[in-house]
């Protein structure tokens, strides 16, 4: 995400690199090029011209020009400015009413119907919370099949009535049936409209007025920068949303709608959708968005991913079977299966320091791991248990199965031996002391 602007502003600094003196002059060419990149970002003018404007303040203020490392101190301005400009912290949804009733806007397209199921399990999960979501899109039939298959496919239940063509009305029942039912959120799914128009602001103006939602949420595709801007105070003009929903993060998106949103209409972004599963839903932290446009990782966020998808009890018995020697291609599979799951192989390895400089131009398969998958599965149950029986005949045979080469089988091999030697390691006073470090990061 954001890889166009994060490139554009590592450029403009790099005028300050190697500089013998830095003066007013090439700090002013620097903050010209990151207003360029801002404007190439699809941020507002008005909003990259005083953007700029307070930075060059707080760098003059601070007397950047005669400060030893320059350089890095303007690039500390510019994170704390991004992080102000997208909001300064993380908020959270107002869910003290029992049922809080959540209402969904946006148009249609931006991802709002998915965006909704994954709210719900958000709340299923992870703050414990018994939703129900509610198909208020009486034009669009699809759109009631598609909540309904996305709540079988989490384990939320769906309000719906067929018969029923008004909203305000499915709304209303929704919330009678949750509390019948004791579910204690409620998540309305409105229609969406290709474009905005006065039946559709009608319309959610009426259920908002009819439900008394705790969280009106603004739901928008952050691919379209700066027309999601626009958007968005239409529907803050008629609503006066909560809280916007920024999807397709993990797309093609230039970054406009996310610097640019707050400064419109005063309203937090409060979640990004980072992917298709169902689960690729995050908080939306300013300070660590910041750190990512700039390049410089987010280790606390990887770390959070990783302890989502972490099972006690299953590292537990690998712990063992290191000890023991008896880690095999199975352990190594499940461990494989759980990374997939932390999401795009891309986003994940942005979140690392430096790392996401380096694989800018490397484009990374999320399909990538299916090789190493049908390797394994051509494997008998006694070679995926005891890998030094691999021998070069026993190679060949699960190439051909595989449909891969013996090199990539033997690449493979090497990378299961590297991970047992740094997990034998991990287990040691070098791994114990590692891990404390990576905690006092949270």
């Amino acid at each position: 995400m954001f890889d166009s602007l994060s490139n554009k502003l590592d450029k403009a600094f790099k005028i300050l690199k190697g500089q013998g003196k830095i003066t007013e002059i090439n700090v002013a060419e620097t903050l010209k090029e990151v207003r360029r990149a801002l404007l190439d970002a699809d941020v507002n003018f008005k909003i990259a011209k005083d953007f700029t404007t307070r930075v060059k303040e707080k760098a003059l203020g601070q007397k950047v020009l005669t400060s030893l490392q320059p350089g890095q101190l303007l690039i500390k301005i510019v994170k704390d400015e991004l992080t102000a400009l997208m909001g300064g912290s993380a908020e959270g949804l107002n869910l003290a009413s029992s049922p809080s009733v959540i209402l969904m806007s946006g148009l249609q397209g931006s991802g709002k119907t998915t965006f909704s199921g994954k709210l719900a399990l958000y709340l299923k999960n992870k703050k414990s919370k018994s939703p129900l979501l509610v198909a208020c899109d009486v034009y669009r039939p699809a759109a009631i099949d598609q909540l309904s298959i996305l709540g079988e496919q989490i384990g939320v239940p769906v309000y719906s009535d067929l018969e029923e063509k008004n909203p305000v009305k499915i709304a209303q029942a929704a919330i009678t049936q949750a509390k019948k039912d004791k579910h204690n959120v409620v998540i309305i799914d409105t229609a969406g409209r290709l474009a905005l128009d006065e039946v559709l602001m009608k319309e959610i103006s009426d259920i908002h007025k009819s439900v008394k939602p705790d969280e009106t949420l603004f739901v928008v595709d952050s691919m379209t920068g700066q027309d999601a801007v626009n958007t968005a105070k239409a529907f803050h003009d008629a609503l006066s949303f909560d809280g916007v929903i920024l999807t397709k993060l993990d797309g093609d998106t230039r970054g406009g709608a996310a610097l640019s949103i707050k400064s419109i209409v005063n309203k937090p972004i409060k979640f990004i959708g980072t992917g298709e599963k169902m689960e690729a839903l995050d908080v939306f932290y300013p300070e660590r968005m910041a750190d990512r446009i700039l390049g410089m990782g987010d280790v606390v966020s990887l770390v959070e991913r990783a302890q989502d998808q972490f099972d006690e009890e299953q590292a537990r018995r690998i712990n063992k079977k290191i000890a023991k020697n008896q880690f095999g291609f199975d352990d190594f599979l499940s461990q494989i299966q759980q990374v997939k799951k932390m999401g795009n192989m891309k986003d994940l390895m942005g979140m690392i320091p430096g790392v996401g400089k380096a694989m800018k131009n490397v484009d990374i398969d999320d399909d990538a791991f299916k090789y190493i998958e049908a390797i394994i599965g051509s494997m008998t149950p006694k070679e995926r248990s005891e890998p030094t029986l691999l021998n070069h005949s026993r190679k060949n045979r699960i190439a051909k199965g595989a449909g891969r080469k013996v090199e990539e089988v033997n690449q493979l091999i090497k990378q299961f031996n590297q991970m047992s030697k740094m997990m034998k390691m991990m287990q040691g006073a070098k791994g114990k002391q590692m891990m404390q470090m990576m905690q006092r990061q949270q």
